[in-house]
């Protein structure tokens, strides 16, 4: 079984449902469009009753996620677009990601970056080639991920070095970020699509009920989050709408240094 949207793909497959962002001339980068699409494919996999797991990937050899797309964010008023409080529903999809019954597994093939890196930190699981990199981009483009992006991020890799990831951007290789706590195995690059199918199929054997239950259970503990995220979006759209959120933003599409001070 399979559904047709525009930015993504979806498929139901015999150990797992399969959602790939489908922009790799972009590095898999998302807009207000594939962040609807998300939405509502998580949803669909929440109701798919064959399977006990997603597989979240991106499509492509480079990129599993690199955040929003910058080209799109270049607008008058600073947002993303017409949805959501940032002009994307991203506060939503973190949510859906979250909600779903199923074992959501993060398939890391290259860049998880910015939201991309938000998207591997919130599934449940994920594996990586041993080519991916992870790591913070915000702070360099005048943006930031409040919520399950940092607080959530802290709860993973410990406070300190989740204070490093964003306040320094530094990328992170696939071995680093297994010894970091972000990521459950790590496998050559060619064997990643065996591993991800392994993983699942072993999952699809469990109870599907009582791997809801715990994943519930598991989200309790940090369901707070939830609320912080919902309020932190709100200060970065007025952040948004800065010139010094801008000029990160034209700095991105310009290929050049921005220069924030100018505007802070």
């Amino acid at each position: 079984m399979s559904t047709q949207f525009k930015d993504i793909l979806y498929e139901v497959g015999a150990n797992a449902v399969y959602i790939t962002i489908n922009r790799p001339e972009v590095f898999n980068a998302f807009r207000t469009q594939t962040v609807e699409e998300l939405i509502q494919a998580f949803r669909m996999a929440d109701e798919e009753k064959s399977v006990n797991a997603v597989i979240f990937g991106g499509a492509g050899d480079k990129a599993f996620c690199t955040g929003g797309d910058q080209k799109v964010h270049l607008s008058e008023d600073g947002l993303y677009g017409p949805r959501g409080m940032v002009g994307l529903p991203i506060e939503e999809l973190q949510s859906a990601i979250r909600d779903c019954r199923k074992v959501v597994i993060a398939r890391v093939q290259g860049f998880a970056i910015g939201g991309g890196n938000v998207f591997a930190t919130i599934c449940d699981l994920t594996l990586a080639s041993e080519k991916a990199q992870f790591g913070q981009v915000g702070p360099k483009v005048g943006s930031v991920d409040p919520g399950f992006g940092t607080a959530y991020l802290a709860r993973i890799l410990g406070e300190k070095k989740a204070r490093e990831v964003w306040f320094l951007c530094r990328r992170y290789k696939a071995q680093e970020a297994l010894e970091m706590g972000l990521v459950n195995k790590v496998v050559p690059h060619e064997e990643l699509d065996a591993e991800c199918e392994s993983w699942a199929a072993e999952i699809n054997q469990l109870s599907p009920t009582a791997i809801a239950i715990a994943k519930r259970s598991f989200n309790a503990d940090s369901e707070n989050i939830r609320g912080i995220s919902f309020m932190g979006v709100a200060a970065v759209k007025g952040f948004y709408q800065s010139e010094e959120s801008r000029e990160g933003v034209r700095a991105f599409n310009e290929k050049r240094k921005p220069d924030f001070k100018k505007y802070a």
